[in-house]
């Protein structure tokens, strides 16, 4: 096997193509997009170069076949609660089938890892934001979210036989949008509803500026703790709402109010890949006009749970169920096309959003795993710690 690393247009589009071939065939998968694969690898639009750096390489075999690719990057800002060494990433890995190619592979992240002053690697996660590109598909090898990473089965043993440990489960629940919800939804809306100074409102396009501001007070206060610390600015939930723009459906992105002030918010969107999936991975004219008739005629009938917050001077108060069954008098009417939904990912370190999401009567879809690698073999993998 030879490793080459990707310096040039032509290695980039041999790096896409690896994915290609070897899930092509694999029932569920769909094909990413390409101009969100390569929105990875370029500075100009990738945030996360202003922090650290990155690298990635394809396989071939002796007759120049493309047997695999993978990709490791250090980022400044990524940290996890607890950590005590330093972590680097690896991440858009694919292989066949055979362990000595994809500890090559493992080997090659680990190295340029290691020359750069990391301790550790967790993968296969992103160079950049949580929400795309995160963790190895371990259960429920079915169609897969937008943004969601897809891989064979046999992956798990190409990477638990490396060394790879369980740093964290990241779990996916869906449920059915006409199902009832449990009792105690209904007595908690009801006693915060007898509070005039509570409101609920979804979003408006014409008003995405004050939404943003909206969605950074609650997301500060409720997730950047989270987050390695990492706070969001008015600005950069503005740049977030734009790029969701022509998706976003008003009528499922919720956000709650007492006295006029943010303290929640539920975001939903429809599922990208209902659209992206009849595309060959190409946002081209004809890709857009798909895009177009299938929004018109209403053929998406997934929306996606985003992200679901409330600020901590609220939590306990209700305010998870006032706010998703006023969202429900809306999203469930029959005029709506919707009638399946799935939550984004919740780390198993987080036993209050899995809360949220079983007592609603959803099930698990899938689950995906951020492995970690010590590089002191002696040194063990310590769980992602439960937060409080």
């Amino acid at each position: 096997m030879e490793l080459i690393l990707v310096d040039n247009a032509q290695k980039a589009a041999e790096f896409l193509a690896v994915h290609i071939r070897l899930n092509k065939d694999v029932p569920g998968w769909i094909r990413p997009l390409d101009k969100d694969i390569e929105a990875v690898f370029d500075p100009e639009k990738n945030k996360a170069f202003r922090h650290g750096e990155c690298a990635r390489w394809i396989m071939k075999d002796k007759q120049g076949n493309l047997t695999g690719r993978v990709a490791a990057f250090v980022n400044k800002k990524y940290t996890n609660k607890g950590d005590k060494v330093k972590v680097g990433g690896m991440g858009f890995f694919d292989c066949i089938d055979q362990q000595e190619a994809a500890n090559l592979l493992f080997d090659t992240a680990k190295k340029w890892l290691q020359e750069r002053g990391m301790e550790a690697m967790d993968g296969p996660i992103n160079f950049g934001e949580r929400n795309n590109w995160w963790g190895l598909l371990t259960e429920g090898y079915h169609e897969p979210l937008y943004g969601m990473n897809f891989n064979p089965p046999y992956y798990v043993r190409l990477f638990e036989t490396y060394g790879f440990r369980l740093f964290f489960n990241q779990i996916c629940y869906d449920m059915h949008i006409y199902g009832e919800l449990a009792d105690k939804f209904y007595t908690r809306h009801a006693a915060v509803s007898q509070d005039p100074d509570y409101s609920a409102r979804h979003i408006r396009k014409n008003q995405l500026e004050k939404f943003a501001q909206d969605f950074s007070i609650i997301y500060n206060k409720a997730w950047a703790q989270h987050a390695g610390g990492k706070e969001m600015s008015k600005g950069q939930a503005l740049s977030l709402f734009n790029q969701m723009k022509p998706l976003m459906d008003e009528k499922v992105a919720w956000f709650a109010y007492y006295k006029d002030e943010p303290i929640a918010m539920w975001l939903n969107l429809p599922d990208l890949n209902q659209y992206i999936k009849h595309m060959n991975g190409k946002m081209n004219l004809w890709g857009k006009l798909i895009f177009l008739w299938m929004k018109l005629t209403k053929q998406c009938h997934k929306i996606v749970g985003i992200i679901f917050g409330i600020v901590p001077e609220f939590q306990g108060k209700g305010v998870d169920a006032y706010i998703i069954l006023e969202g429900a008098k809306v999203i469930q009417r029959k005029s709506m096309p919707y009638n399946q939904y799935e939550m984004q990912w919740i780390g198993d370190f987080n036993p209050r959003m899995l809360n949220v999401a079983t007592s609603l009567g959803a099930e698990p879809s899938r689950i995906l795993t951020t492995y970690r690698c010590m590089f002191d073999p002696n040194v063990p993998v310590e769980r992602h710690p439960i937060l409080k």
